[in-house]
């Protein structure tokens, strides 16, 4: 209790921190803000672009055998009747009658009775294990609930000028489905030999109710998610595999291996597509473990089902026994913003009265940050500035020269920057600079010729 209570605080500060410091603002503020959306900063959106940018590189830019691509967020709404989602892809509702408190029924459930997953169970199985258990209205604390009942997830709306001729259509409710309709087109232009995978990253949007522990669950998010085909025969070898690498990627996000456990989804819980689904589970403050990435076995259910619907011919040829055959598939997925939760929360330290984020450097919104040591000395600011024009040339940077160095290393330490450049007058006469270091707070002296390299260095 003592943990949860000095970690949810942690958590209070953290959102503090973002608002304060443009990381993250409320959508929509000056109106009242809209549940459930967020706004990302510039230091946000920086950190946001680093994960991307590490992740891309791991998974497309540094493999051979994965295609990276970009596809469209309106599709047409066959595509989401053929996947199952116009029928499937629901949440079990439920309301109090006494203070119209609406919430999903499995939550509910989950909050009361800890360790149990109830995701997959029957409309009349939820209302029986809410009204076995007693499970009072934790905003009013009456029990006088509705039925659950199901709700599609997917955002409608509409394509077409004329009213009359306009044609029902689908935000995409996963990134999924645009890399399986787009399987045939890579296999035409590039004729990739099994195994491969499609990735990408980008936006999805889920028309949920959600407990609003801050950007954890959202209406509109972004994935980034690959599909890796396989035969049939070696779909187990690939899924070990993938764990591993999805395991490694979370270190490399500064993700404590403590924090961090993998759970498969029971028979009740697993997705209509999949037959083997595992989640990697980080221990939230809210709530204890919960997802943060996933991992599907969704064996050819996607293909097949698209090769029906579409007609269109979605078999693989395989080069050296000219057998057709329909691919398996593994899908490792990973949620951006999600991500940015934990990283945060393993990054935020006080040291008494310094607050720093200890973000591993190549997430950092910025690199570096570069000071004269005083403003009002305008060879000092000249001879800092075309520092500074360099650095920025090659490395995320900020120029600051508010206050005494004191306050600004704290001001940088406080978003994460991992190295303070300060020009000073012995710049002016031999060309060295004044390199301090975010985490040891320890400082060496370097010729400005050797910056470049020093940052360069520590990034790898």
């Amino acid at each position: 209790m003592v943990y949860n209570t000095i970690y949810m605080d942690q958590m209070s500060k953290i959102v503090s921190l973002c608002k304060r410091r443009g990381f993250v603002y409320p959508g929509s503020e000056i109106y009242g803000g809209l549940a459930n959306t967020w706004d990302y900063g510039p230091l946000g959106a920086e950190v946001l672009r680093n994960i991307k940018n590490l992740w891309w590189k791991k998974f497309v830019t540094d493999r051979e055998d994965i295609f990276g691509i970009e596809t469209g967020i309106l599709m047409n709404p066959k595509v989401w009747e053929a996947s199952g989602h116009t029928e499937s892809f629901s949440d079990a509702l439920i309301d109090c009658r006494e203070c119209k408190n609406r919430t999903r029924a499995d939550h509910l459930i989950e909050d009361k009775l800890k360790n149990i997953k109830v995701e997959g169970k029957s409309l009349t199985n939820l209302d029986e294990l809410i009204a076995e258990n007693k499970i009072n209205c934790p905003v009013c604390g009456k029990f006088n609930w509705t039925k659950a009942r199901q709700f599609n997830l997917l955002f409608e709306t509409h394509i077409g000028i004329v009213p009359e001729n306009q044609s029902k259509v689908y935000l995409r409710g996963e990134t999924a489905q645009g890399m399986f309709v787009n399987f045939k087109n890579i296999l035409l232009s590039f004729s990739p030999k099994l195994p491969f995978g499609i990735a990408q990253i980008g936006k999805a949007f889920r028309n949920e109710i959600t407990k609003g522990n801050f950007i954890f669950r959202t209406l509109e998010f972004e994935q980034m998610e690959i599909e890796y085909f396989v035969k049939e025969n070696t779909w187990k070898k690939y899924f070990e595999s993938w764990k591993k690498e999805m395991w490694t990627w979370t270190q490399l996000l500064g993700i404590p291996t403590s924090k961090l456990r993998w759970r498969p989804h029971t028979e009740d819980e697993i997705s209509h597509y999949s037959t083997r689904t595992e989640d990697i589970e980080y221990n939230f403050p809210f709530g204890g473990y919960k997802e943060l990435y996933g991992l599907a076995y969704r064996t050819n259910y996607d293909l097949k089902t698209h090769a029906k619907h579409s007609g269109e011919d979605l078999e693989y040829t395989d080069p050296e026994s000219g057998k057709k055959f329909i691919p398996h598939v593994i899908e490792p997925t990973f949620g951006l913003n999600r991500s940015l939760v934990p990283v945060l929360l393993e990054a935020y330290l006080e040291e008494g009265k310094r607050v720093v984020l200890k973000l591993p450097p190549k997430l950092a919104p910025y690199k570096a940050a570069v000071f004269p040591l005083v403003s009002n000395k305008p060879e000092l600011v000249e001879k800092a500035r075309q520092i500074f024009n360099k650095l920025k040339s090659k490395f995320s940077s900020v120029w600051d020269e508010r206050g005494n160095i004191g306050k600004r290393y704290f001001s940088q330490d406080e978003i994460g920057t991992p190295w303070c450049i300060t020009i000073d007058y012995d710049t002016l006469k031999n060309d060295t600079v004044t390199v301090r270091d975010r985490d040891t707070k320890g400082q060496v002296r370097l010729r400005n010729e050797k910056l470049f390299n020093y940052i360069e260095d520590k990034l790898k």
